[in-house]
């Protein structure tokens, strides 16, 4: 039973004082066996932001342990950067415990969800560009953390500025959805975000990847141009961070979402 179920129970009568105040307390803390790690599972109510398991380093049981639990409670994690070789047990795991399992293309984040319960949408949208098909796997890192935080993701992949032609009607299809902010996912010398944010007047967060080859390898290249732009209108985040990408363009559209329901 998660904060919302038991507020509701309380204020419906279905729990006195003493038994609400039980089951927060019990709630506010959770720790997974042997004491492998302290979920935030007041994270969601708290900033909007859900849990996310950094896979990296982690030894693949120890990720599926973690997952179980904070699917158990929140019905759903995102989980990123799990290691390619660990990426189909991890899955199957998952899975024999009847969880529904979301993997990005070209990516080793994945969305878990508990079957038994379906996540709301919040109203809000948001566009996710990538200049290349490497860029892919960051862009879905995006796009599983906004559709985890209840966001509609608008895609489209390979517009980069090597072929403008592309990038238009992409454009053009975000901006008629309606989409609360744009993250544009651009490696090489990452000017697709700068372009894109000259264009539109929505929020646009750039995420530099490390793809490219020569002076500007590793995405320095690409950070270094989108944080030199003019174009006003656009954040950037660390290179290669689809996570914080998702999270911060999913937290200003889910802002105008609030707004456009509520009127």
């Amino acid at each position: 039973m998660d904060l919302k179920d038991i507020l509701q129970q309380f204020a419906k009568g279905e729990l006195d004082l003493s038994e609400a105040q039980k089951q927060i307390s019990i709630h506010s803390i959770e720790h997974v066996k042997n004491n492998i790690a302290k979920l935030d599972i007041g994270r969601d109510l708290r900033k909007g932001v859900p849990e996310v398991v950094f896979g990296e380093g982690k030894d693949y049981r120890d990720i599926i342990r973690i997952v179980l639990s904070a699917v158990k409670i929140k019905g759903s994690v995102v989980v990123s950067r799990i290691r390619r070789e660990e990426l189909p047990m991890i899955c199957k795991a998952l899975k024999d415990k009847n969880k529904h399992v979301q993997i990005g293309k070209r990516s080793t984040t994945i969305l878990v969800k508990d079957k038994l319960k379906a996540s709301g949408r919040t109203g809000g949208k948001i566009g996710i560009l990538s200049a290349g098909t490497s860029d892919m796997g960051v862009a879905e890192e995006a796009r599983l953390t906004a559709e985890a935080m209840g966001c509609v993701a608008i895609v489209h992949y390979d517009v980069g500025i090597a072929g403008m032609h592309r990038l238009l009607p992409a454009m053009e299809d975000m901006i008629s959805a309606g989409v609360g902010a744009i993250v544009v996912v651009a490696g090489m010398e990452g000017a697709l975000a700068s372009v894109v944010s000259s264009m539109v007047n929505v929020p646009v967060v750039g995420v530099p990847t490390s793809i490219g080859y020569g002076f500007g390898s590793a995405g320095i290249g690409a950070l270094s141009c989108m944080l030199q732009s003019c174009a006003l209108g656009l954040a950037v985040v660390n290179i290669d961070n689809g996570v914080g990408a998702g999270a911060f363009a999913a937290l200003i559209a889910n802002r105008a979402g609030e707004k456009l329901y509520n009127r």
